[in-house]
């Protein structure tokens, strides 16, 4: 798949190689108290440092998650496909307006469009 150079709401360019996201294991979920340890980094140089980087981490991720919805909402709109979804309903099941729906739609068309041009 191709990257954008721009996500649909025209947020601007994405940074290249965020800071890896790390997973937390179940017991440290369940505390509430508890994110990604950075509540035991002492140092607020360290606990800037590892904060920014996190937060890199979970918008890259979010952009990422988009692009894959914009895919899908683009291959469940495609009118070549017998199984074919109206906007209505993939707003609906998406939990998007019909407008931000069709927004999407054509940025996955762009995306599937992308990653055909660099086969």
């Amino acid at each position: 798949m191709c990257e954008p150079k721009q996500a649909p709401g025209g947020e601007g360019p994405r940074r290249l190689k965020p800071a890896q996201l790390l997973f937390e294991p179940p017991e440290a979920v369940a505390d509430p108290e508890h994110f990604f340890d950075l509540e035991s980094i002492e140092d607020p140089r360290e606990l800037l440092a590892r904060s920014t980087e996190l937060a890199l981490a979970f918008r890259a991720a979010a952009d990422r998650a988009t692009e894959f919805q914009a895919v899908a909402a683009a291959q469940l709109a495609d009118p070549r496909r017998f199984d074919r979804l109206p906007t209505a309903v993939i707003a609906e099941r998406a939990e998007w307006s019909e407008d931000y729906t069709k927004k999407m739609v054509e940025f996955g068309r762009d995306l599937l469009r992308g990653s055909n041009q660099a086969d």
